[in-house]
């Protein structure tokens, strides 16, 4: 049973290259933050290692956690499966950890929906422009420009879900972001004052889908 002592969950979603699982990685050296890791059927990057930054595992062994529900959601992103178990964070949460998802709009809703008694702060990260997006993503995926430009496609549908989410974040700059969620973070767990404009993030949002 849900007490006060219990964890925060902390969703962190992005368009593909905007920072948001450097920005995770960096919350969880905090104090008390842990980075839940989730299940994939994609291939390793160069230095990402197996359960550390996920559990990779062949697609059979995905649809068999389905199929037993054992996912708090999951998703096919870019022909890959994603999701999170759900044991795993109930007990992180018990043991007053708050628990960081890395994890895109389709399984922040279905975790959203989940309706858990346990506090919930969703975080959508943006770039400062559309040019800067595509210069990132031409740097991970060099090999191959033809995933940057899928990868910019995608955003323009992936965008769309801010709306959905507490707060959205501009990663200008990787430490001014880190410390605007930081803040944000404090302000909501301690019931504080929250520095957020709304109509500026409306407003760039607009610039960045015009």
């Amino acid at each position: 049973m849900p007490s006060e002592k219990d964890g925060v969950m902390i969703i962190l979603s992005s368009p593909s290259g905007a920072g948001k699982t450097t920005l995770v990685k960096k919350l969880s050296e905090k104090d008390n933050f842990e980075i839940s890791i989730s299940h994939t059927t994609r291939q390793p990057r160069p230095n990402e290692n197996q359960n550390e930054d996920y559990f990779f595992v062949d697609e059979l062994e995905f649809k068999r956690l389905i199929k037993n529900e054992e996912f708090l959601e999951y998703a096919k992103v870019f022909n890959n499966f994603y999701g999170t178990t759900r044991t795993p964070v109930i007990d992180k949460l018990n043991k007053g950890k708050n628990v960081l998802f890395d994890i895109d709009w389709q399984g922040a809703d279905q975790i959203k929906n989940k309706k858990l008694d346990y506090k919930l702060i969703t975080f959508f990260i943006l770039p400062p422009s559309r040019e800067v997006l595509f210069e990132r993503l031409s740097k991970r995926h060099a090999s191959d420009k033809l995933i940057a430009e899928e990868r910019m496609k995608q955003f323009e549908r992936d965008v769309l879900h801010w709306i959905n989410y507490d707060y959205v974040v501009i990663n200008n700059d990787l430490n001014e972001c880190y410390s605007k969620i930081t803040n944000l973070i404090d302000a909501v767990v301690n019931d504080g004052s929250k520095d957020y404009d709304p109509d500026y993030i409306r407003s760039h949002v607009e610039k960045l889908t015009s």
